[in-house]
């Protein structure tokens, strides 16, 4: 394997970065930690019985662990790089698919030897697992980490188990051209630098993206970028759209997947950071006679930092402008939308804008994973007294493209959806707290 995967990481340690041998150690202890995800929920249910996996032809165990793990068919998103482990099965005319949803990523390729998994863990930042790809009385995941950790954690992420939304010149055969460079992509990326490799389809106007084509080498200029890849709706002429779920890879779902994947990459890093802080500030204690929890300069200016980048993210901070609206081919949109928690007037950070940027209410959805809620109790106090600065009115220039109206419907959405809003922010008697 290569370290262009397509899930791949975001890492920037407490010193230059994590090496696995550090995750390895004490706290993380990564390898040889007990998983508590979805995935590994799953697998319980599946050795008790409770719930059944069925092989269906010609997609093998898909559809069943999608529907199992409420990873909807809609978020499928098509990738034709070879850049991850069944990378012989790719090519533009056999893609590699995508799915998610909140905290589960899952590849398949048309005949591939197995399901590729990997999902977010609270304690664990990404775990990755593979599931094979032939009939079984009892189909069971198995949990990967050397094989994967080869390059989602290598030099090339610093080290951190995550994800990568990557964009590359791809040539026809689906390799990539190295040479011409790539963009790591989240959601402060222009448009036009992503989604090479990839297959794109819905509406977006005059926008201009790397999608749908394949390429001899880096375009000089924007003049000679080829247009026939944009505003598709139809991939039939691409490659054999029956032999997927579906014929798409929606855009808003790879806008979305995009934030995402960047998202989990750094709640990952900052919960390492500062589990591992306040692990050796306990043992620094213990070795200079200090009370337990005597708080040294260094563990503040760890944890005040990964606040700061997590609030910075989850607000959008760097976002790129659309300049003309989106709109997908699929249900992506409405189902993600659903899956929101809402406020007593409708509202839910889950609500697309799609006309200047990705969403409504521009503080990340992610606030509601447990993926955030497991975060170390010193880290989320550090980030809710600073989001509550911030939505305020701070008037810092990096948040400055947060109007008053976005402020006050944030914070509202907030105290009345999310059971972990301090009590400063509390609503008044008789509003009530929803956690739909």
């Amino acid at each position: 394997m290569r370290p262009w995967l397509i899930l791949f990481v975001v890492a920037f340690g407490v010193r230059a970065g994590w090496a696995q041998d550090d995750f390895d150690r004490a706290p993380i202890e990564y390898s040889q930690t007990t998983p508590d995800n979805m995935v590994s929920r799953l697998q319980d249910r599946l050795i008790a019985g409770d719930v059944a996996l069925q092989f269906e032809e010609p997609w093998g165990y898909l559809r069943s662990v999608l529907t199992a793990l409420d990873v909807p068919e809609s978020s499928q998103s098509l990738v034709f790089s070879k850049t991850s482990l069944q990378r012989h099965k790719i090519s533009p005319r056999t893609p590699r698919a995508l799915y998610f949803n909140d905290e589960v990523y899952m590849g398949y390729c048309r005949n591939g030897e197995v399901l590729e998994v990997s999902v977010a863990d609270a304690k664990l930042g990404t775990v990755y697992y593979t599931m094979k790809q032939e009939p079984q009385d009892s189909p069971r995941f198995r949990r990967q980490t050397d094989n994967c950790l080869v390059c989602h954690a290598g030099g090339q992420a610093r080290g951190v188990p995550g994800h990568l939304v990557r964009s590359m010149y791809v040539d026809k055969s689906g390799q990539p051209l190295l040479a011409s460079g790539s963009f790591r992509i989240d959601h402060s990326s222009p448009l036009a630098d992503r989604f090479g490799g990839w297959y794109v389809t819905g509406e977006h106007g005059d926008q201009k993206h790397l999608g749908n084509l394949t390429y001899r080498g880096r375009p000089d200029n924007d003049a000679e970028r080829d247009p026939s890849g944009l505003n598709l709706t139809d991939l039939s002429s691409k490659f054999d759209c029956g032999a997927y779920l579906n014929g798409h890879s929606d855009l808003v779902a790879l806008l979305v997947l995009s934030h995402q994947a960047g998202g989990h990459n750094l709640l990952t890093k900052t919960a390492f950071d500062v589990r591992s802080a306040l692990h050796r500030e306990e043992g620094l204690n213990r070795e200079l006679k200090e009370p337990p929890g005597h708080r040294w300069d260094s563990t503040n200016t760890i944890m005040k930092n990964a606040a700061e980048s997590l609030v910075k993210y989850f607000l959008y901070v760097n976002e790129t402008s659309l300049t003309a609206a989106v709109k997908g081919n699929t249900g992506f949109a409405t189902e993600f939308t659903n899956r929101g928690r809402r406020d007593p007037q409708g509202r839910s950070l889950r609500d697309f804008d799609l006309q200047t940027r990705m969403f409504k209410y521009p503080c990340s959805y992610l606030i509601e994973t447990e993926s955030f809620t497991a975060l170390p109790d010193e880290l989320l106090s550090l980030f809710w007294k600073r989001l509550g600065e911030v939505l305020a009115g701070s008037e810092e220039k990096e948040f400055a493209h947060l109007s008053t109206a976005d402020r006050q419907a944030i914070r509202e959405i907030l105290v009345a959806t999310h059971p972990g809003v301090p009590k400063d922010w509390m609503p008044a008697i008789g509003d009530k707290v929803s956690s739909k």
